[in-house]
């Protein structure tokens, strides 16, 4: 991990909708003051597997630091629509925003952030910054250390036109390995149990023109990542052109086993943005 008050090195090589729920005192479209400007509000977009509640000291860090959040339910169902309903909550903001993007989330936010024009960053934090055309599957696979095919389990669920779509869910038994292994049992426990499916055909789903062509980019990379290998995400990371950071030893969730960490890009962003 880059130690704060280091330059970050840029890696070379790479709601007020239905259903949303905003967190913090003030609304979004609310400013807040910080010695000097309006603060963003800052999206959290979660990913397959998780919830909302995986950005919970996160939040708590940034709503401390004046900053408004929202931290949207991603439906996980198919890439397109899980990207218009995050774009339909930044629709309803007023002021700047950052994306921030976890796993599969971060995919969601390299769609959704195109055409607006007060989106003024993205942050991927363990996470995909697929190219058009590209996967979350794909990416994942693209390079070894993925322990994630192994410990999936699917169930068959309905679609609306009466077809039959396909979930994920990772093994609650490998849970703790593949998802989150610096965190204590006792909490992946309760993760396991709790874990949101993703469809397999939104995971296999081709991206669309990713919005970190024309907006800039902060990477978090955590190097013992089970899930998307880190040598993928330095991959993305330097095809974006990326801020990027990398924290040693930390598992896919590195938002909660190293919140200061992703809170610190998100800051960093906003300065450079601003």
């Amino acid at each position: 991990m880059i130690p704060e008050g280091q330059p970050r090195r840029r890696v070379l090589g790479g709601l007020l909708a239905a259903g949303a729920v905003t967190l913090g005192a003030a609304p979004a479209s609310a400013s807040a003051r910080s010695g000097g400007g309006t603060k963003p509000t800052v999206v959290l977009v979660h990913g397959v597997f998780a919830d909302s509640s995986g950005w919970n000291d996160v939040i708590a860090r940034l709503l401390k630091a004046g900053f408004p959040v929202i931290a949207p339910a991603n439906p996980l169902r198919d890439l397109a629509g899980d990207s218009a309903y995050v774009s339909s909550v930044v629709d309803t903001i007023t002021g700047p925003v950052i994306l921030v993007g976890h796993s599969y989330g971060g995919e969601v936010i390299t769609n959704a952030g195109r055409g607006h024009s007060h989106v003024k960053a993205l942050v991927y934090v363990g996470a995909f910054a697929p190219d058009e055309g590209e996967s979350a599957l794909q990416l994942a696979g693209m390079f070894p250390g993925s322990k994630l095919p192994d410990a999936l389990v699917t169930r068959p669920f309905p679609l609306p036109d009466g077809t039959t779509g396909t979930d994920g869910y990772i093994d609650p038994a490998k849970f703790h390995d593949v998802f989150a292994g610096d965190l204590p049992t006792s909490v992946t426990r309760l993760m396991a149990a709790t874990q949101r499916p993703g469809s397999v055909g939104g995971l296999a789903s081709d991206s669309g023109v990713p919005a970190w062509k024309s907006l800039p980019s902060w990477y978090v990379i955590p190097t013992a990542d089970n899930v998307i290998p880190a040598a993928a995400q330095r991959f993305m990371a330097k095809r974006a052109g990326s801020m990027t950071v990398e924290v040693e030893g930390a598992s896919h969730v590195v938002m909660m086993s190293h919140p200061d960490v992703v809170v610190r890009q998100i800051v960093a962003a906003h300065r450079a943005t601003s």
